[in-house]
């Protein structure tokens, strides 16, 4: 009972650093790109910015192929440990980088080095956590376990974005710009601190430890790609739905509140805060749901539906310039994404063996979310600016919504199963 209660707030913990440091980037954006990307054309310079965004995106599959084989072979707790302090060191850094106008053209170079790592550190930090959560949990609390690891990242992201937006409340913009904006990079260097301390003695979990010690000869990058290439398929479609629906309402949509709705940037953090601030117990009351009441594959089937509905009508109400409005749509986009942030965390590991669990788990979530997600916010400015509508953004998630269905449809629910094996497998150890 206590380690899974030290897992819990280990995965949790860690995830809160990892996502503020992480998502900080995307909601300093409008700000970094003045520092590191000056430009005439702001469009230009926000698109660099998000460009840069994205390239700590395009690392992530690489970190899950080195963190998800490490995890398979060295244990979920040791690549906790070094995933987390290969996202708060970057970052710290970050808080103490010099601008264009400083150093040049050294600067731009340097912010792509610390996101490139930075992206390397995430391909393994969440799927790493929510497997030793999942796996250190009672069978009929898998959906909440790893639902931890979400909270956790939209706590990270709520604090990120209420610094953020305290931050350019409280300071001119003048003095944002000289130097206030280093506060909550320079806060995260030290959190991650903490993040470490957790972690540092958290056992291995029941499952690793049941096959780790045997003497059969394994590959987990070999297994993942040959035993388990449809589950593989399965888990990079759903997370290449589940990454748009959770990058455009949760990190770019202040920015499109800001350049689209006529909200000043600090008023577009506040909403996105706000939404945030309601996400977090809805996430749970979403694993609660797929764990004692509804199958996970037919509640997230919901929630991509209600999206694809929604979309365009939500979108159009935020425009209307009215607060109001614009919270309301906010806070409807979260509470439809809460449902598989509560509940997607179990359903990746429940696809997987554990032989080669993070490995498969890894790669799959972050070629999807990753590459696809990553891009989402860079692809949404691109867009609108190709048809010069900015409601154009909706159909992303219209298509999005519909892909998470296909996804849903497509992959037998486990939900209720031994996790040791995907439905209709053999497990290749005794777990």
């Amino acid at each position: 009972m206590q380690n899974r209660k030290n897992a819990v707030i280990a995965g949790y913990v860690g995830n809160v650093i990892e996502w503020y440091d992480f998502a900080l980037y995307g909601f300093m954006a409008s700000i970094l790109s003045q520092l590191f990307f000056p430009s005439d054309n702001e469009v230009a310079s926000l698109l660099a910015t998000y460009g840069v965004f994205a390239a700590g995106f395009v690392m992530r599959p690489l970190g899950s192929f080195v963190f998800g084989w490490l995890g398979d072979t060295i244990g979920r707790s040791k690549t906790m440990l070094l995933s987390v302090a290969l996202m708060f060191l970057p970052t710290l850094f970050l808080g103490l980088l010099p601008s264009y106008a400083v150093i040049g053209i050294w600067a731009p170079i340097l912010l792509v080095i610390i996101r490139l790592v930075q992206g390397l550190s995430v391909g393994g930090e969440f799927s790493s956590s929510v497997t030793y959560l999942v796996e250190t949990a009672d069978p009929d609390h898998r959906g909440r376990a790893g639902s931890w690891a979400n909270q956790g990242a939209i706590s990270g992201m709520l604090l990120g974005a209420g610094l953020a937006a305290l931050v350019t409340t409280v300071f001119p913009k003048e003095v944002v710009l000289e130097w206030a904006w280093r506060i909550p990079f320079l806060l995260g260097g030290f959190l991650g601190g903490i993040a470490m301390y957790l972690r540092r003695k958290l056992p291995k979990s029941p499952e690793f430890k049941s096959y780790s010690d045997q003497a059969e000869p394994r590959s987990p990058l070999k297994l993942a790609f040959t035993r388990n290439g449809k589950q593989m398929a399965q888990a990079i479609l759903f997370a290449s739905a589940y990454g748009v629906f959770f990058y455009i309402p949760m990190v770019y949509l202040p920015n499109w509140l800001n350049e689209h709705a006529s909200f000043g940037l600090d008023r577009a953090m506040q909403i996105n805060s706000l939404a945030l601030l309601v996400a977090a117990p809805l996430v749970y009351l979403s694993a609660l749901i797929g764990d004692r009441y509804l199958l996970r594959t037919h509640w997230i089937t919901l929630s991509f539906g209600l999206v694809a509905l929604a979309a365009w009508p939500l979108f159009e109400l935020m425009q209307a310039g009215s607060l109001v409005a614009a919270t309301l749509g906010q806070v409807l986009f979260i509470a439809m994404l809460a449902i598989p942030l509560g509940s997607a965390p179990a359903i990746f590991v429940e696809l997987f063996p554990p032989v080669d669990r993070l490995t498969g788990y890894s790669i799959s979530y972050n070629l999807g979310v990753g590459v696809i997600g990553g891009a989402t916010p860079m692809a949404a400015t691109w867009l609108i600016q190709q048809t010069g509508n900015s409601l154009s953004v909706a159909g992303m998630l219209v298509v999005a919504g519909a892909l998470g269905v296909l996804a849903m449809l497509w992959i037998d629910d486990s939900s209720r199963e031994d996790i040791c094996q995907p439905a209709g497998q053999k497990c290749p150890v005794q777990c």
